[in-house]
């Protein structure tokens, strides 16, 4: 009986731990329509700012999902751009010199091999669930190219939700 009682007991708990565990979790995901959106919105504010820019925009992998590069872009913008979205995902902050920096400090080197020290790259998030980075990059200063980021997350703000 004692036997019993216990099988009984340990497959009714095992019952309720396997339910427990057997919903995976959710996350969400920043589709390519936001993502497209997002480039435009930050190529549309810097073109009417008067800056030709590059925009670049990742999912939370890293992994590019949208990229414009406006006419008279210089070439540089390319690669730092991608390196303000890799210092975002590496760090899950914007770009730039660590926020704790005294001002007037230089900027200290990156730490990490292809991120920067330079503004104008942006997390996208939900909640806080960092879903993606957007950045921009060749603007006369990292934080007109952060502006432009900035202005498209606004844009986009009820669908990242």
């Amino acid at each position: 009986m004692k036997l019993t009682r216990s099988l009984i007991l340990t497959t009714a708990v095992a019952a309720l731990s396997a339910g427990a565990f057997a919903q995976l979790p959710t996350q969400k995901m920043l589709t390519i329509d936001v993502a497209e959106t997002i480039a435009q919105e930050s190529m549309a504010k810097c073109r009417a700012d008067g800056y030709k820019v590059t925009v670049t925009v990742v999912d939370s992998g890293n992994v590019l999902k949208a990229f414009l590069r406006d006419d008279g872009a210089g070439n540089g913008t390319v690669e730092m751009g991608r390196m303000k979205a890799n210092s975002v995902m590496a760090f899950g902050r914007p770009s730039g010199p660590p926020p704790n920096l005294p001002p007037g400090t230089p900027a200290p080197a990156p730490v990490l091999p292809g991120t920067v020290n330079a503004m104008g790259g942006v997390p996208i998030k939900v909640g806080d669930q960092l879903i993606g980075a957007v950045s921009v990059s060749g603007a006369p200063g990292g934080d007109k190219d952060a502006a432009c980021a900035n202005a498209a997350l606004a844009k986009v703000a009820d669908k990242l939700k």
